[in-house]
């Protein structure tokens, strides 16, 4: 079982319009309410193809107690936390050519005794779990080093921890060895502080924080794929994608497949893209069920190039 921990959770509205003017009325062609966040995407996207998953997240006034009912009505095993803040909103506005704007909001301070709540939540779950993964941007307030405590707390009980995060929380967390991070483009750049301009500057970004402390690094690389580097080596994939409808939740797609075939190799690596790739065809932050996921257009390069530029 993967246990998932979302500290900023959300309620996410993706509208959809044929093309946003800034300062005009634009109608709506479509619209639809999804529970969100990280590490709530990586459980409704593991569970969508059967594989055991519980989120825990933090959840407070009226638009938390409609997160729960929109992840009990989606028979999302679930851990709330009750606290005190609002649980925030996020706006995504999508465009048909795939451009999407997002409007997310910065959420509410958690508190000590808050946290601590939610790591005991999460603890209360790791007896079968194979992973903990802590995902997401973290709530005002809330200390930059705080998974990498707990990461140190739960790697101590004997559970694989992966991170997805971003900025001083990713670079304090490295610290704390996790297992797995996942960065996509920016935040790799960000953490080594210069451009990742090629497959081969990926490469060596993620080599940098492996010495810095990180286990396997999985980049996402947007439209072109993803880099593995890992004890055995580097793998480097992509699954081009013809017609894009959002790229909300895909890289939270990957990771979920990535975990679910073993998180490690090539198979693994194929597997996110496939799901991915999947996400990335859909409207909204749906999650991929099997029938979306198309294992034959990823491609694992045995000898990649790793002086291609990346897609700005």
């Amino acid at each position: 079982m993967i246990v998932t921990l979302t500290l900023n959770p959300s309620l996410d509205r993706t509208i959809e319009v044929d093309r946003l003017v800034r300062g005009t009325m634009t109608r709506a062609t479509s619209a639809r309410l999804d529970p969100g966040g990280k590490g709530v995407n990586v459980s409704r996207a593991l569970l969508a193809n059967r594989v055991p998953s519980v989120a825990v997240v933090p959840v407070g006034g009226a638009d938390g107690d409609q997160l729960v009912r929109l992840l009990e009505a989606d028979g999302i095993p679930l851990r709330a936390v009750h606290v005190a803040g609002r649980t925030r909103s996020n706006v995504t506005i999508a465009e048909p050519d795939g451009v999407v704007t997002k409007l997310n909001e910065p959420g509410e301070p958690l508190s000590r005794k808050e946290l601590d709540a939610v790591a005991d939540a999460v603890l209360g779950e790791t007896e079968s779990a194979s992973w903990v993964v802590t995902c997401g941007s973290l709530p005002p307030g809330v200390p930059d080093g705080i998974y990498a405590q707990m990461c140190e707390f739960f790697t101590r009980a004997g559970v694989q921890v992966a991170v997805d995060a971003s900025g001083p929380a990713l670079l304090a967390a490295v610290e704390a060895a996790p297992v797995l991070i996942k960065p996509n483009r920016d935040e790799l750049a960000e953490a080594v502080g210069r451009p990742v301009e090629s497959v081969g500057d990926a490469v060596e970004a993620a080599q940098k924080l492996r010495e810095r402390g990180a286990g396997s690094v999985l980049a996402s690389l947007g439209a072109d794929g993803a880099v593995l580097v890992e004890d055995d080596g580097v793998t480097i994939g992509d699954a081009p994608v013809a017609a894009a409808r959002s790229t909300v939740g895909a890289g939270d797609a990957l990771l979920a497949g990535f975990l679910s075939a073993g998180a490690r190799g090539g198979e693994a690596l194929a597997e996110g893209l496939a799901w991915g790739a999947a996400a990335v065809r859909l409207p909204a932050s749906r999650m991929p069920r099997p029938e979306d996921i198309r294992r034959d257009i990823v491609h694992i390069h045995s000898r990649p190039d790793l002086g291609r530029s990346l897609i700005a």
